[in-house]
């Protein structure tokens, strides 16, 4: 099958996608790229064949693992290490009320390298790869402001060096970062653009002697800031277009606060992560040596992006083990706490929550370990994937989850869980900000949706353009056919492609999937037909969209592992297969709901009426109903 669109120029015919070359020849015989793995790893991943009806298995079958069982004994020896760390010395209820970090659990945690926990063991760190490092989140998430801490500091501060440094800033930074003699925070939000980050309005200008970029502006809302010794700063710069035409554009610096001109205002005193040191942070005539511009001058929105994009991956993770906590101490308190004569865990509404918990905490995590192993394979062949579509899916599940599964955990403990005197209220005020940071979840919807559309566009274009003759009715109509004769064969022939890979038991969830997989594909094919271009204006459209990939990326998630789990016969597999049929099931019934939405009938009469409700309020700033009183006989 041919991965990409190729063009001809002169005697070769280029990939327009990768840029590989090969002669006519090649070209014709085969039609295909010359290097076809090469570009389906750089334009093409699981979630967007999604928008195609494919489940795309060399991304998801096995699911991750580590290489040995040595690997497996040491990371659990950090893990363990880690989670007794917590235990014994984290002192959250404390550390909340009193708004900031005990200097002796910060030591602690750079005693045990967590500063340094992704940055390569050449430059002092651990190493670990990013299935590791999601297995040491979930000890983490005990305390979430010490989570917030260090994913200020290592999973979006110091990971533009990383990813975009030069040997010489990664010689230069990495080594005291790693140890925690520095501190890094991440500076992009400022107080006129949040998720629209290409709108800020820091300014950078090169000094007369060309040795130094000048910075003015102020950021706001940086976590670490208040301490911070080294910051990705992000600002605007003027750069010569192709068109040698100035323009202004984004670029990344590494800032050191001795730089001077960099001042940190008051900690922020906020709802949640109490804890953690959130400020506003200006710069005023800072002089940032020009050795110390990140990647290229003009190219910093892509590093901000790629930097957000690598980490969300991991809440998927710290969200499950906080989830598995409650569990623990919701059953435990469950089988104590008599009523009516019956214990709690008896009553089938209790054990109704409990089971959400477990079947949402089982989903994320092998969402999050699906997406950080497709991360890690990519890696390790020099032609890193881009799983940002995945990450984002993680982050939207876990972030609802956690808030909803949080809320319920505290519903069981009723009263208690309402009290300071125990956590689970601070634990309800933690989780609220994770439907917020690294991208709201609105924003997150929307490159989902769009991101995949956008893909599924491109590949519709090259089909179209395989018939030769007809207009673009009789096309359109032709590619629809095909669609209802593949919908044809899975659901009345009952052609499945998951036989061949999923444990026998398994196999009618893996034909839900399939089913799901080609409606979700039939309804971006229509969204595209019916809106065109235009279709990143239908912001409720997309919504949905976005809802059905996840579930759909969810599912998939779980019968990978629930497949190897049954494969190589792991303790508790029976529990393991009840859970992810339960669901397989539920996501399958609730997917068929979210994409009726999007049926002509439905969606017209519900969101017409939605969007005229909405207009009225907003134009009147006020509920504009009559107070019911107001009406007597």
């Amino acid at each position: 099958q041919s991965c990409c669109t190729i063009s001809s120029r002169g005697g070769v015919a280029s990939c327009l996608a990768c840029g590989s070359q090969a002669c006519k020849r090649f070209k014709r015989e085969f039609g295909q790229c010359a290097n076809p793995l090469r570009c389906s790893r750089k334009y093409a991943s699981f979630a967007r064949e999604l928008a195609l009806g494919n489940l795309n298995m060399k991304w998801i079958f096995p699911f991750p693992t580590l290489p040995s069982e040595d690997d497996l004994s040491e990371l659990n020896q950090l893990s363990d290490a880690v989670g007794r760390f917590f235990d014994e010395k984290v002192d959250s209820k404390k550390m909340d009320e009193e708004g900031k970090f005990d200097p002796e659990v910060v030591q602690g945690l750079k005693d045990l390298g967590l500063f340094g926990m992704q940055i390569p063991v050449e430059y002092g760190g651990l190493g670990l790869n990013n299935v590791q490092y999601a297995r040491v989140a979930e000890e983490l998430s005990s305390d979430a402001a010490v989570t917030v801490m260090l994913a200020a500091h290592q999973a979006i501060g110091l990971k533009g060096i990383l990813i975009a440094g030069s040997e010489e800033q990664k010689m230069e930074y990495l080594p005291k970062l790693a140890t925690g003699e520095w501190a890094a925070a991440f500076c992009l939000t400022e107080p006129s653009s949040g998720s629209d980050a290409a709108s800020i309005q820091s300014k950078a200008h090169l000094s007369d002697d060309g040795q130094h970029w000048v910075l003015n502006g102020e950021k706001i809302w940086i976590t670490n800031g208040g301490f911070a010794d080294v910051m990705t700063v992000f600002a605007k710069t003027k750069v010569m277009d192709v068109n040698d035409e100035v323009k202004e554009k984004v670029t990344a610096f590494i800032v050191e606060r001795k730089f001077g001109g960099v001042s940190s205002g008051k900690p922020e005193d906020k709802l949640g992560i109490r804890a953690s040191n959130t400020c506003a942070v200006s710069f005023v005539d800072t002089h940032i040596p020009v050795k110390n511009v990140l990647g290229e001058v003009g190219g910093g929105f892509k590093i901000a992006m790629n930097i957000l994009n690598s980490g969300r991956f991991s809440m998927g993770t710290t969200v499950a083990g906080q989830l598995k906590r409650l569990i623990t101490l919701a059953s435990e308190y469950a089988n104590q706490r008599t009523q009516f004569g019956k214990k709690l865990a008896e009553f089938e509404l209790i054990q109704e929550k409990i089971f959400n918990m477990a079947m949402q905490a089982y989903a994320m995590e092998s969402m999050a370990y699906m997406t950080a192993g497709q991360m890690d394979i990519m890696d390790s062949n020099g032609e890193p994937q881009d799983c940002s579509i995945e990450a984002a899916m993680v982050k939207i599940y876990s972030s609802e989850c956690a808030w909803s599964s949080v809320s319920e955990c505290l519903q069981i403990f009723g009263g208690l869980g309402y009290m300071k005197d125990f956590p689970y209220e601070r634990m309800l005020r933690d989780s609220r900000i994770l439907l917020i940071f690294e991208g709201t979840n609105e924003i997150l919807r929307l490159y989902v949706a769009l991101a995949s559309l956008q893909y599924a566009g491109a590949k519709l274009q090259q089909r179209l353009k395989a018939f030769k003759a007809g207009s673009m009715r009789e096309k359109l109509t032709a590619i629809s056919d095909q669609f209802k004769e593949e919908w044809y064969l899975k659901t009345v022939r009952n052609y499945s492609k998951t036989k061949s890979w999923l444990d026998p038991s398994l196999i009618p969830m893996g034909e839900m999937l399939e089913e799901s997989t080609l409606l979700y594909r039939r309804r971006v094919y229509q969204m595209l037909r019916k809106y065109g271009k235009k279709i990143q204006d239908q912001q409720l459209v997309l919504k949905i969209l976005a809802d059905s990939a996840i579930q759909i990326y969810g599912m998939t998630a779980v019968l990978s592992r629930c497949n190897k789990s049954l494969i190589l016969g792991l303790r508790n597999a029976d529990h393991e297969r009840a859970l992810a049929v339960a669901f397989v099931k539920k996501t399958y019934r609730d997917n068929y709901l979210i994409m009726s939405q999007l049926a002509q009938v439905n969606y017209d009469d519900y969101y017409i009426m939605q969007r005229k409700v909405s207009n009225d309020l907003m134009e009147e700033r006020r509920y504009l109903c009559p107070h019911p009183l107001e009406v007597t006989h």
